[in-house]
């Protein structure tokens, strides 16, 4: 039996508002890049086939923390859609992953990361938690059966929900 596909999704690290940039350019705050290097220390044994990643700055510099921690992959994406994404978006994009990834990590935002948990996710206790709040640096870990362009509503198990801090 082949291993299941596994997404990973991660909120952005905690943002620094002691700026005047547009929302895309607000870099990380000092939590934000400790909280996402920790993220990066847990995720490192998992490893990666393909990361998503919002053009937002904060999104960005959380992916490069998460680096900095010992998670890697080759085939980074800046994918403009996961800025201001909703859940069919983000679905249409996951399922047009190439069938050799087994693993994929989305680094984006609130509310459109939740949704996509609650949609893909069978109902369960750490689905309601991830339902309540999802903050920033967050983690949840979901596998499927199943290949890519099967994806559809309830057809993941979310695995692990963590929310790092350094």
């Amino acid at each position: 039996m082949t291993r299941p596909r596994t997404i990973v999704v991660v909120r952005h690290g905690k943002s620094s508002w002691k700026t005047n940039d547009p929302d895309i350019d607000r870099p990380l705050s000092p939590r934000g890049t400790r909280d996402a290097v920790v993220a990066g220390q847990q995720l490192a044994p998992l490893g990666v086939d393909v990361v998503l990643v919002s053009p937002a700055t904060r999104a960005q510099q959380t992916w490069q923390c998460l680096e900095m921690g010992g998670l890697a992959c080759d085939d980074v994406r800046t994918t403009d859609a996961l800025y201001h994404a909703w859940t069919p978006e983000v679905v249409d994009i996951l399922k047009a992953l190439p069938a050799a990834a087994r693993t994929v990590a989305i680094i984006g935002h609130e509310p459109t990361l939740s949704d996509v948990i609650g949609t893909l996710a069978a109902p369960s206790r750490l689905g309601d938690e991830v339902a309540v709040k999802f903050p920033t640096s967050a983690i949840a870990v979901l596998t499927t059966r199943g290949d890519w362009d099967a994806l559809a509503p309830g057809a993941c198990t979310l695995e692990a929900f963590e929310v790092p801090r350094g």
